[in-house]
């Protein structure tokens, strides 16, 4: 039984676009969701009303002044989502280029000498810390996660975590193995050795996934992706906190000290993001008895992660008379066939089959995943696991389980059931 009752499913798919076909192949169940969820209708709807307009912010007219209002009002709807009741956020080019930036304006605004992360992270985070901790005078380790339980804690973090530290990284999703981690936990434990340490933490597959709630994390920076989180291409968004936001960074001669903000801005992309939160506002108002925004925001975000689990149950126990990856004795689910950790995502092998042939056969029946290989995007996980290459089935709260049933009735032909 579907966390989502049959009228609420279709409501909230009726808000996406191509939610059961594509525009080039024909119907399709839609799993690749950890490479960039569905866009909402509205978002694309804002995003060309506003992308015509010709005036710009800072000028002495009515539309100028609109532009300004939606660009204000998408900065606070990024607060709202993201729980953050201080610092600064704003719109970058992608989530990447973000990341990019924090980490390095933190690296040489801190007096540390030592900059960590783990082998769970996207190169997003670990090349910028390659690149610039050997011109700042800093060491970067990278710790192990556990690779059991694929994710990477407290336990892991701790041996490195000195009072040097400068900068430290966190991924809170991991986009290879699915698993969420504690974010709140591991930025307490660098707290406490190294208070001054500037955490920043890559939200990216996390946040379509579960509640953000910056305030609990007691960190300096946290990054999401417009494409990843019902939005379109072209937009990261980036929180920083306000010591973050004011140490030396790139920006415009004259500028206040906490504009981290380059060149004009493009109102579109803030008024797609709020249209976002619009989006789980409703949501959340169907879910739950109603409230204030910020509530009707984390009801949703506790409705999708339901959602997701129902389908994620579905896929490793089976639905339809059909058996699921965790049944199947020629496959292999990367990580645990339970865990409080997963979110919405499985990563799996089938004997005999490489991960590409694996995605090509599922493709073929209409049912679109994704393979990840030991290329540079992946290998810094898949290598510790020992797997050259896998399938990734990555679910989104709009996913039905009579597609989980399209999923496993070729991964059951594939498998040999």
């Amino acid at each position: 039984m579907s966390n989502f009752e049959p009228a609420l499913l279709q409501a909230v798919r009726d808000r996406f676009h191509h939610v059961d076909a594509c525009p080039f192949q024909g119907p399709r169940a839609f799993f690749e969701n950890a490479g960039g969820s569905l866009t909402l209708k509205a978002c694309v709807e804002r995003t060309a009303e506003l992308m015509a307009i010709p005036d710009n912010q800072g000028r002495s007219n009515v539309a100028s002044a609109a532009m300004m209002e939606i660009i204000e009002q998408g900065r606070a709807d990024m607060m709202l989502l993201l729980g953050a009741s201080s610092g600064e956020a704003f719109i970058g080019e992608t989530g990447t280029e973000l990341l990019g930036r924090l980490i390095r304006n933190a690296m040489f605004a801190s007096d540390g000498s030592k900059v960590i992360g783990s082998h769970l992270e996207h190169p997003a985070t670990y090349s910028p810390c390659r690149r610039w901790a050997p011109i700042a005078g800093m060491t970067y380790e990278q710790v192990d996660f556990d690779p059991v339980t694929t994710v990477v804690g407290v336990d892991q973090y701790a041996p490195a975590i000195t009072p040097d530290l400068a900068v430290a990284t966190i991924i809170h999703a991991s986009p290879v193995t699915g698993m969420h981690v504690d974010v709140a936990a591991i930025a307490a434990e660098i707290r406490r050795v190294a208070p001054d340490c500037f955490i920043i933490v890559d939200g990216i597959q996390h946040a379509a996934h579960g509640r953000v709630d910056v305030d609990r994390y007691d960190v300096d920076g946290y990054v999401v992706s417009g494409y990843k989180l019902f939005s379109r291409h072209n937009f990261g968004v980036a929180w920083v906190s306000d010591r973050l936001a004011t140490v030396p960074h790139d920006q415009l001669a004259g500028a206040p000290e906490n504009v981290w903000e380059l060149g004009t801005r493009d109102a579109s992309a803030y008024a797609a993001f709020s249209e976002v939160v619009r989006y789980l506002e409703w949501l959340g108002a169907e879910v739950s008895p109603g409230g204030a925004p910020r509530q009707l925001i984390e009801a949703a975000a506790a409705a999708i992660r339901g959602q997701e689990q129902d389908l994620v149950d579905a896929m490793m126990w089976g639905t339809g008379g059909l058996l699921g990856l965790g049944q199947l004795d020629t496959v292999t689910v990367v990580g645990p066939d339970n865990s409080e950790h997963r979110s919405g995502m499985i990563s799996f092998m089938i004997d005999g089959i490489d991960g590409p042939s694996a995605v090509d056969s599922l493709n073929a029946d209409g049912v679109r995943t994704h393979a990840r290989k030991a290329d540079y995007y992946s290998a810094g996980v898949l290598g510790p696991l020992g797997i050259e290459s896998c399938v990734r089935v990555s679910a989104s709260h709009y996913n039905s389980r009579a597609e989980v049933e399209q999923f496993l009735a070729t991964v059951n032909r594939l498998a040999g059931a």
